[in-house]
């Protein structure tokens, strides 16, 4: 197995940069196989989505589409793939922001009841609370 960084999956998923999508496709396209999936951290996937939303303009719809893409494809691996699509369809339904949400349902899966946080709109999510409140 090997693992692929923010900078080659959007290098794949945009073809923004043609020198280096010529690179990052065929190692995807040959590499990353049902057999041997690429892995695709919770990091990476939580730069995705900034790196989608700030450089590109991407709404919560496209994101969650692309999000959806990764998460289904058979020949990535997203580590933590259980709270990877909690914090998505908390993210479709939501306020948040789906990092916000990935750090929510970590916690969760680690055996935490709450988790508090200064994001308002985290906060509205009942296991999410604001400190001293």
């Amino acid at each position: 197995m090997i693992g692929l960084d923010t900078n080659v999956l959007v290098r794949y998923l945009t073809q923004d940069d043609p020198d280096q999508a010529s690179i990052a496709n065929p190692l995807i396209e040959t590499q990353c196989t049902a057999e041997e999936p690429g892995l695709i951290s919770q990091v990476v996937l939580c730069e995705l989505v900034w790196v989608l939303r700030s450089a590109y303009g991407c709404g919560k719809e496209t994101i969650s589409h692309i999000l959806e893409q990764v998460l289904t494809a058979a020949e990535l691996k997203v580590a933590d793939e259980e709270v990877a699509w909690r914090a998505l369809r908390a993210y479709q339904q939501g306020p948040a922001d789906f990092p916000d949400y990935c750090i929510l349902f970590a916690n969760r899966e680690a055996g935490c009841t709450l988790t508090y946080s200064f994001d308002r709109k985290l906060c509205q999510h009942p296991e999410a609370a604001t400190p001293g409140v």
